[in-house]
């Protein structure tokens, strides 16, 4: 909405109210692509950034505060109760939650595209059994499952992966559903119907990359919730398992002595928290730059 110029307020200009999804767009990319790259780059190079191994420690070294705090510069953020180094852990830690998130991603989005297409194209009984098993998914709180799956088969990277994907799935699908309705009744699908193309082609190479943009959106979103409830898990001991470098081991490793030795978990929650905050802006930023309702603003 426009505001006339006015002799009291020369300063407003016609389209200077700017909605909440143009803010975002406008917020600087360069911050948010930074904190990405603090956690792509140590995953990919953590051998060779991380100034000790994840697992080097040592009994006389435990508990050294960070070189602020009265610490060596040997190790920058302070030790855990094993002597190892917390920045080192960290570095490390995030090839864990890149490779749980990629992985987890992959599988779930896979099996959630796919089945959302075909509940979308097809309707009918497919739509129905797929939607009402999507409603079972996301009525089963995931902690619960995953302490359940872990009682069954046993904590560790497989369980993590299990319940990511199985959580994922029903997000992927139905919102790739909810796509493919509206794509299904236009006017080029009836074209290739009638030219007689089959389902998998009108799938593939018409509905398919129409809702690419809304898969890639979901995709950078979700992978912030996917570290996020690695962590939860891994902090609950139903995930990644010891003496793996898990930012939500770390952070179990430090909550009993949290008062005294602050800096075992408060690095590692603060690597979670700038990392899940920095996927989700860029979602929003994504989101912004894709759509092309929100991309005339």
């Amino acid at each position: 909405m426009d505001v006339l110029l006015t002799p009291e307020r020369p300063w407003y200009t016609p389209g200077r109210l700017l909605t909440g999804a143009a803010k975002v767009r406008r917020l600087p990319l360069a911050p948010i692509i930074l904190i990405l790259a603090l956690l792509v780059v140590p995953a990919i190079f953590a051998d060779q950034i991380a100034p000790h191994g994840p697992r080097e420690g040592g009994l006389p070294k435990r508990y050294i505060p960070p070189v602020w705090s009265g610490g060596t510069s040997e190790h920058l953020l302070g030790t855990d109760r094993l002597g190892r180094d917390v920045l080192s852990r960290i570095i490390h830690g995030s090839r864990v939650s890149v490779k749980v998130s990629l992985i987890g991603i992959a599988l779930g989005g896979f099996i959630g595209i796919s089945l959302g297409l075909i509940a979308g194209y097809f309707g009918g009984k497919f739509d129905l059994v797929i939607m009402r098993l999507v409603d079972i998914t996301l009525s089963i709180p995931s902690i619960l499952f995953a302490l359940v799956l872990a009682a069954a088969i046993g904590p560790g990277f497989g369980t993590v992966l299990i319940v990511i994907s199985y959580i994922l799935w029903a997000y992927y699908a139905r919102q790739v559903r909810g796509e493919v309705l509206s794509i299904r009744e236009q006017d080029y699908i009836a074209r290739a119907q009638v030219t007689g193309a089959s389902d998998f082609r009108i799938i593939t190479r018409h509905i398919l990359p129409n809702v690419i943009n809304t898969i890639i959106v979901l995709a950078t979103l979700q992978i912030g919730f996917v570290i996020l409830l690695e962590a939860s898990l891994s902090f609950l001991g139903v995930g990644i398992q010891r003496p793996e470098p898990a930012w939500g081991l770390m952070v179990a490793d430090g909550r009993e002595v949290i008062v005294t030795y602050w800096w075992v978990s408060l690095f590692p929650g603060l690597a979670i928290m700038l990392t899940v905050l920095a996927l989700n802006l860029l979602g929003d930023w994504l989101r912004d730059r894709l759509d092309p309702k929100l991309r005339q603003i």
